[in-house]
């Protein structure tokens, strides 16, 4: 794999999925538990737009990792590790999204462990993280114009 340039077309239309899946859990009653849990759809909603943010901002990471580094790791952690290995992540957020990778990896395999409380404290005090990574993930980009096949 060669190193090439990252789409910036790709770069606008995955970050507006995670926008548009932030937005949405933003819409649901999340002002308490007992509100979040009084319609069994908010837990099913909220863990689905959840999952795909991180989907779409892992598709994202592997997207700039691909084209502009020539690195295609498999695993949601790897992922992780290899921003930070080229430098589009600084220590601090590349926690983070070995947390993240960590808890979407825990979403699929063992979703039946979740719990409605524990899915609304995430929701409630854990999903600016993944406004975080993305500004950081687009800032790398605004920062490194000549790794992009054009403008954001």
């Amino acid at each position: 794999m060669t190193p090439g340039k990252v789409r910036a077309a790709t770069l606008v239309t995955k970050a507006a999925q995670v926008e548009s899946m932030l937005q949405a859990v933003r819409a649901l009653p999340l002002s308490s538990l007992d509100e979040f849990e009084s319609d069994p759809r908010n837990p099913a909603a909220g863990e689905s737009y959840l999952r795909r943010a991180l989907e779409a901002l892992f598709d994202l990471s592997r997207h700039i990792l691909a084209k502009a580094f020539a690195e295609a790791p498999s695993e949601y952690k790897s992922v992780a590790a290899a921003l930070g290995r080229v430098a589009v992540l600084d220590d601090s957020q590349v926690a983070l999204m070995l947390d993240i990778a960590g808890y979407r990896n825990r979403m699929v395999h063992f979703y039946d462990e979740i719990s409605s409380q524990e899915l609304y404290e995430i929701l409630t005090g854990q999903m600016e993280d993944v406004a975080v990574l993305l500004e950081a993930l687009l800032g790398w980009a605004q920062m490194n114009p000549q790794r992009v096949d054009g403008a954001l």
